[in-house]
Parts: C-alpha cells; structure tokens; sequence
C-alpha cells in the first residue's frame, strides 16, 4: 500500500540555513548535492547546494512529508521550478545578516508568486543573533504589503528541530487544518 506523501519546498537565501533544517527535521539521512563554493557564494561558505536536498519527515504511521531544499545562488534559480512543481507549500528561508534581506524576500516572494495563489508560504528569518535589523516587526509590515498579507513569520536556528518543526506544522495547518504532526 502506497502512503500519500505532501512535498513542501525550502528556499530561500544562501546561507539561510535550508540544508541544515531539512538535516534538523528528516526521519532519514538527507541526500545533500554539496559541493565547495567557487562564485561569490565562497565568502559566505565553503560549500553550497547545488542541485538540491531531500530528506523525509512523517506526520504519523501513514503519510510522510517530502522536503526538498532548493539551491539558494542565482544561477540554480531554475531547480526551484522544477522543485516547486507538485509542491503544496514553500518555506522561505532568508538570512538577516546578510545585504538587504527584506529585498531577498521580495525575491523569493515574486519568485513564487504564481505559488501563493494556490499554495500556502511560511517564513523563516536566520541569523537575527548576528544581526537584528531587520526585526520581526519589520518582516510582518513587509508582508502586510503582499497578495497574501497573512504569511506567517518566525524567527529560526535552522539547527533546532523543534523550530524548523513549528514552520512545518504551520505551512501544513494553512495547507489543510485537518492534518497535523503528532510529534
């Protein structure tokens, strides 16, 4: 008997700590396509995703969650379509102690524009003990201003379960309240 598996997206930022969540929450080991960083991404990390991750969470006995983590460079921007496909969410990860993160997440928001029509978006904000500006208050004025002004943001260590958990369980109560983690 086939289980029914749900497929969510991490993208977001380099940097912003989507291999590491996906590492924080998958009931299997991970697949990770890492390799050593040979473009400007090198001075913010040794190595990079550049293909995807994947790693699989269940929600209990009988259905799992898919989580596929897409690269963050601009050049890989294309495996996000291809991730998005099927996917009935997307959790942005964007990290604030980078350049101008509120305009990293306009990207990603317009990225997966035609998403938010018909999927639910949550998002992640990394690194807020390296830097605090912005603040969560100026991510939720932010989204106020998008189609869906409702997105739900959360400050994240990509490297805690239970807060990558809590996204998670967000993203999934948006896409269906009838389903939820039992864990």
């Amino acid at each position: 008997m086939e289980l029914p598996q749900l497929k969510i997206i991490f993208a977001g930022s380099v940097g912003a700590g989507k291999s590491t969540s996906i590492h924080a929450v998958s009931d299997i080991e991970p697949f990770q396509t890492e390799e050593i960083a040979t473009d400007e991404t090198r001075h913010l990390k040794r190595k990079t995703t550049v293909g995807m991750d994947y790693g699989r969470m269940n929600l209990d006995e009988t259905t799992s969650i898919q989580l596929y983590g897409a690269p963050g460079q601009e050049r890989f921007e294309f495996m996000r379509e291809i991730l998005g496909e099927g996917a009935l969410g997307v959790i942005i990860l964007i990290n604030n102690a980078t350049e101008s993160p509120l305009d990293q997440l306009d990207r990603y928001l317009k990225t997966f524009s035609a998403h938010m029509q018909t999927r639910s978006i949550v998002v992640g904000i990394t690194f807020t003990d390296v830097k605090d500006t912005p603040s969560l208050p100026d991510y939720r004025n932010f989204l106020k201003k998008t189609p869906d002004s409702t997105i739900p943001v959360f400050t994240l260590d990509a490297r805690n379960s239970d807060m990558v958990r809590t996204l998670v369980k967000t993203l999934i109560y948006r896409i269906d309240p009838s389903l939820s983690l039992k864990r």
